[in-house]
């Protein structure tokens, strides 16, 4: 891109995000209209719909009841609470699942703002063709990142598919030639696209004083051609007779044909159809994800889903010299972890290893298989590492991006980090992902010097601006950094068998440096089950804990009648032995040494929080926002409360626990839990979010019991805007892309026009992808206060499809006192070429199955098929029985025309008189094959010239001579 088209793409963006009206499809997020079905709903119902069918039909095939009625009022916690095999109202819930369709319905919203004026991801101007193109090579993204377990990059490119394929039934005329069913050749790309306006047909006649719901011209109707509104806010042309988009910045639709066509919301042109336009996009959506289903799988599809009952179990582990018995200790209680739940519903969900050393980093395992878990940190060696520094950041960096958002990550090592310029790179993660990081350092000379071991290798001992390093980076997480000797390391990793208990949430978190005695008061409400207090900081820290009864247990009583406390190293680990007093309890600390206190405990009532970026105007809408909210300016953040419908939150509240600084925001509930919380003129400081509400479930309470829950990651603000928009959101291997960015320096939230200055910027990736940016860029006096550069990505040519790339850019000041960041993720996929389905050709069916249903067992039927995906395909890569108890048996032939084909014979026992065979192909082209038994009562069947016999649609069957059935086969290629 030259300076002259960046400059041109940037002023576009700033145009699109600061227009009051530009929004030119369903609400991304949230509507001021109550009767409004924005892309967040739809997506959301379509995802709940679907994880909860898939769920009834998993709980069928194994005889369990499912009761859950699947409409469109389901919740994420009831869906959740159903697919537990469980299903008990007891059963603690885990954040993930919604957070997981926040992230697809945030990538769905991105569209809108850095794909604005993208015809064909809109289905704009009658670009069908490539509209479905854009879902065509996002479906294969999708399920290319699902074949490499990147759920994550998985579920963010599922959202943007989905927001082109809902637009389509808001922007074309589909449901006004009255269709009530989706539109499936958008998914189905080897199907033609038929009855399309031809590009010099008339579509549209003017709107009769504003009322639009009679300008689609008649002859269209009539002969059922489809065609979509044109849509631009810089030109007013567009083709003679064609319909516009419609709305107060479409230009085109001040042009005759005057008004549009657009069913975007109840105020739209054709507003009277909205939710009509709504239902067909939430089934097109849900019929997207029946095709990702049946092609990767019932357990990939929860997982991409992220329907889990447990977190990840991630480790990060330094593999040199003196780390051996570190390994051995991770390996201990990551066995016993896996050991004791597995089978059980905290069963950690996935299993993540990066080891690192200097010069090697990984490689990353990341499994859903306890025992591929076990023999990988089984195959762990400790050596090398004489120059002491290692990369751990870097190893780090590849756990952040691997891991789901809100994950519990452990590093352990004993070195300083020798890649300490990822620093802030990786706080940007954390506060990007929301996960926590917790560093297990283990130091056997309490940082005096370094010396040799018996056996030749150095012991490295850890300088207190080494341990602060590690210690930024858990405060910024809400994780700990925990010190303490290689011998005492096994009673400290108690933390982590802690954290993977299942659905863990932090009712409070304060650090206090530098150190000073306090008291900190926190809410245990009666949804919390096996508190647990922990406490950081120097052997001279004393603390007491005061019950809501007045019950009081000091540090200098092991075991007493509030907690059973266990010390190693800087920890103090408090077991909370009391149940049922809830109310307000306190901590007081006494020290004037660095300390942090954190108070968890297991609930199912737990929050997540996202924040947003606020475009003003009509629409007043809201996207996602990637780094750190501006300092003076106003802050908005969805909350969302998971696990309960009879909490509500009544305060929001920034503080900082190091000094008296506290906002408290607004709040606009949403409904289903969820807020739309504002703070204004947020000040310069690091702060957590802290919630307070009311639970409102006991009715013998005479008042509602009170409750609190704290964020994890910190929230930190900037006077620095890092901004980059980008329409790429997939590469190809062995290209390079460029992506802009604009710095500038603010002023209350705002920019500063009149600001100069020079900033450094640091772009880095967490795949060691070949990369140029500038080192500086400088804001000029007189350019509007900002500065643009320009950061070029190559993904080499030999980068498996399906990977995904996470990149960060950051600007830092030239005092280095401040900072900010934006991050971009990016999926590497190959360009599809191949969109044919495998094809199967029947050979034969026969069937000898007896009258009565009683002896079903007692016969069997044969289907016989070949199967190909043809001389150019990429062939086939997996054959499942979809549906059927019988048993399938594969060989491969050479056909005539050189292809491969697969010779399927699929044989059953009577009972079981269907069958629905599923290919797939390597890129993940879908192909069903269908065959059913039924009894004949028709006439006789039509025996050939060769003395066969065949069904009416000329199929060869095998009849016996005693009992007449006809065999209806029939092959679906859907």
């Amino acid at each position: 891109m030259s300076a002259r088209q960046r400059v041109k793409f940037l002023v576009v963006v700033a145009v699109i995000t600061s227009l009051l009206d530009l929004t030119n499809s369903f609400q991304p997020l949230f509507s001021l209209a109550g009767n409004t079905k924005t892309h967040r709903d739809i997506t959301q119902m379509a995802v709940l719909r679907k994880t909860a069918g898939v769920c009834r039909d998993i709980a069928a095939s194994e005889g369990r009841d499912f009761s859950l009625k699947i409409d469109n009022s389901l919740s994420a916690d009831k869906v959740q609470r159903a697919c537990s095999s469980r299903g008990t109202s007891s059963f603690l819930l885990s954040t993930m699942f919604q957070t997981s369709i926040a992230n697809m319905y945030f990538s769905n919203a991105e569209v809108d703002v850095v794909l604005a004026l993208s015809e064909k991801h809109h289905f704009d101007d009658e670009t069908f063709q490539g509209g479905r193109d854009v879902i065509t090579a996002g479906v294969s993204a999708v399920k290319a990142s699902v074949k490499l377990e990147n759920f994550v990059a998985g579920r963010s490119t599922l959202g943007r598919v989905c927001h082109t394929l809902q637009d389509f039934y808001s922007h074309s005329n589909w449901v006004e030639l009255g269709n009530t069913a989706p539109f499936s050749a958008l998914i189905k790309p080897d199907k033609p696209l038929t009855k399309l306006a031809g590009p010099n047909t008339p579509t549209c006649r003017n709107c009769a004083e504003g009322n639009c719901a009679n300008n689609l011209l008649p002859d269209l109707l009539q002969q059922g051609l489809l065609t979509s509104g044109y849509f631009n806010i810089f030109s007013s042309a567009k083709p003679s007779g064609k319909c516009s988009h419609g709305g107060s910045f479409d230009r085109t639709s001040k042009q005759d044909p005057v008004g549009g066509i657009s069913k975007d919301d109840v105020e739209s042109s054709h507003g009277f159809l909205h939710h009509k336009a709504a239902d067909l996009a939430v089934n097109a959506t849900m019929e997207l994800l029946e095709d990702i289903r049946v092609t990767i799988g019932d357990k990939n599809f929860l997982r991409l889903m992220g329907l889990t009952q447990s977190s990840v179990l991630c480790f990060v582990i330094d593999t040199t010299g003196s780390m051996s018995d570190d390994i051995v200790e991770a390996k201990r209680v990551s066995f016993g972890i896996i050991d004791s739940k597995r089978g059980t519903q905290q069963e950690p969900s996935a299993y993540i290893l990066v080891p690192f050393n200097d010069p090697g980093v990984g490689p990353l395992i990341m499994t859903t298989n306890a025992d591929v878990f076990k023999e990988s940190i089984s195959k762990l060696t400790a050596s090398g590492g004489g120059d002491i520094p290692e990369l751990s950041l870097s190893g780090l960096q590849l756990a952040l991006t691997a891991a789901p958002p809100s994950s519990e990550i452990f590093v352990f090592t004993d070195a300083p980090a020798k890649d300490s310029q990822l620093k802030n790179t990786i706080i940007g993660l954390i506060e990007s992902t929301k996960s926590v990081v917790t560093f297990m350092l283990t130091d056997d000379t309490a940082r005096r010097r370094r010396r040799r071991s018996s056996h030749g290798v150095f012991r490295r001992a850890l300088t207190q601006s080494d341990a602060q390093l590690y210690q930024d980076l858990a405060q910024a997480s809400g994780g700990q950094t925990i010190e303490v000797t290689k011998g005492e390391l096994s009673l400290a990793t108690s933390i982590i068998e802690d954290s993977s208990a299942g659905a863990v949430v932090t009712v409070f978190q304060a650090v206090q440096n530098p150190g000073r005695p306090d008291n900190f008061p926190f809410t245990v409400d009666g949804l919390l089950k096996n508190i647990i207090v922990y406490i950081t900081g120097a052997s001279s820290l004393t603390f007491s804990l005061n019950s809501s009864q007045g019950v009081t247990q000091s540090s200098s009583q092991s075991s007493g009648p509030l907690f059973s406390l266990i010390t190693v190293g800087n920890l103090r680990r408090l077991k909370l032995n009391t149940e049922n007093q809830t109310g307000l309890w306190q901590i007081s600390v006494d020290s004037n040494n660095p300390y942090s206190v954190k108070v968890i405990g297991q609930s199912s009532v737990n929050v997540i929080y996202n924040l947003l970026e606020a475009h003003e105007g009509a629409h007043r809408d809201f996207s996602l926002k990637e780094g750190r909210p501006l300092s003076g300016g106003n802050a908005s953040l969805l909350v969302s409360v998971t696990g309960s419908e009879t909490v509500r939150v009544t305060e929001v509240t920034l503080f900082d626990s190091s000094g008296p600084t506290e906002v408290n925001a607004s709040l606009q509930s949403i409904g289903n839990g969820n807020y739309l919380v504002t703070f204004s003129g947020v000040p310069p400081g690091d702060f957590v979010l802290l919630l307070k509400g009311e639970d409102i479930s006991s009715p013998s309470r005479s008042t509602p019991s009170s409750f609190q829950r704290q964020a994890a990651t910190r929230i930190k603000t900037s006077s620095i805007s890092v901004t980059s928009q980008t329409n790429i959101t997939n590469i190809e291997p062995g290209f390079s892309i460029s992506v802009p960015f604009t710095v500038a320096m603010t002023t209350n939230g705002v920019v500063n026009d009149s600001a100069a200055g020079t900033f450094t910027v640091r772009a880095n990736n967490d795949r060691g992808y070949a990369s140029t940016s500038p080192n500086t860029v400088t804001i000029e006096a007189g350019s509007g206060g900002t500065a643009n550069g320009t950061v070029t990505l190559t993904v080499p040519a030999n980068a498996a499809s399906g990977t995904d790339v996470t990149l960060t850019i950051e600007a830092q000041d030239a005092a280095a006192t401040d900072i900010n960041y934006t991050v971009l993720r990016f999926s590497v996929v190959e360009r599809v070429t191949d969109v044919t389905r495998p094809t199967c050709h029947e050979v034969s069916t026969s069937a000898n199955c007896p009258s009565s249903s009683s002896l079903c067992a007692s016969s069997q039927w044969e289907f016989i098929a070949n199967l190909t995906d043809g001389i150019s395909g990429t062939g086939i890569e997996s054959i499942s029985i979809r549906q059927g108890n019988g048993t399938l048996n594969t060989s491969t032939v050479v056909g005539t025309g050189g292809e491969n084909v697969t010779v399927l014979t699929y044989s059953a026992f009577c009972c079981s008189p269907n069958v629905e065979l599923v290919a797939v192909d390597r890129v993940g082209n879908l192909g069903r094959c269908v065959g059913q038994v039924r009894q004949s009562t028709t006439a006789a069947p039509v025996t050939t010239a060769a003395g066969g016999t065949t069904s009416s649609r000329g199929h060869t069957l095998s009849i016996t001579p005693t009992l007449w059935i006809s065999v209806a086969v029939s092959v679906l290629w859907k």
